[in-house]
């Protein structure tokens, strides 16, 4: 069908992130440091994210789309009002816009975190930014152990960490929800070499047979002094 939708303008986007938090119904993220809009059908047209562009990037254009899908948008805003009734400003979801790198180390101390929150427990699932991720799945002692975790495992990655041990519940319901309801690209999950830190491969490998999907994914195993375990 044939109806008034944004358009964003790559060009003109400097990666502030703000359209994405200004758009109440999930339908832009950010990708590659750039907004971007992810799902024709969440976006109602009404245009929210048009004033918290401060360059101009984003635009009306009439053109053919998908009809907007309005119980989609509701899960994602009921989604949303729960993770606010916790009532910790941390736990508001946003975006970390980065700049794209080329091949290479980073710059020491730069880091390459591009959302919040990181906890398992705490990600908000029908969070704009997990659509067309990459994720990372990692035990949080892993970015202990291994010093080039940012650089080596985190870059073009959406992170989540948990503890399987200590974090109480399984977090393979939530992993499964996120996947299920996003169009993730792939999965690595990263784990300590100690027997509990199976839990979160498990997790893992459950959270993506309970989805139904065929996703690419691969698992790290770190001994504990911080070496690549070979397989």
């Amino acid at each position: 069908m044939k109806r008034k939708i944004i358009e964003i303008d790559i060009g003109k986007c400097n990666g502030c992130g703000l359209c994405a938090e200004a758009c109440h119904e999930g339908a832009i993220g950010m990708v590659g440091g750039k907004a971007k809009l992810l799902r024709d059908d969440c976006c109602d047209g009404l245009g929210n994210c048009l004033p918290a562009c401060p360059t101009g990037a984003v635009a009306f254009v009439e053109r053919e789309a998908a009809a907007y899908d309005e119980e989609q948008v509701k899960k994602h805003i009921k989604n949303m009002q729960h993770r606010r009734a916790d009532g910790c400003p941390g736990l508001n979801a946003r975006a970390l816009p980065r700049t794209p790198k080329a091949a290479g180390p980073a710059s020491p101390g730069e880091s390459e975190l591009c959302q919040w929150p990181v906890k398992i427990r705490l990600a908000p699932a029908g969070a704009s930014y997990f659509n067309g991720a990459n994720l990372l799945i990692a035990a949080d002692c892993a970015a202990y152990a291994r010093a080039n975790f940012h650089a080596g495992y985190m870059r073009g990655k959406i992170t989540l960490i948990g503890c399987p041990k200590l974090d109480g519940g399984d977090c393979g319901e939530k992993l499964a929800e996120i996947i299920a309801e996003n169009d993730i690209e792939s999965v690595t999950v990263v784990r300590m070499e100690v027997p509990c830190c199976g839990g979160i491969e498990r997790a893992a490998a459950a959270a993506l047979k309970k989805s139904g999907k065929l996703l690419p994914w691969q698992v790290v195993t770190l001994t504990t002094d911080g070496k690549v375990k070979e397989s």
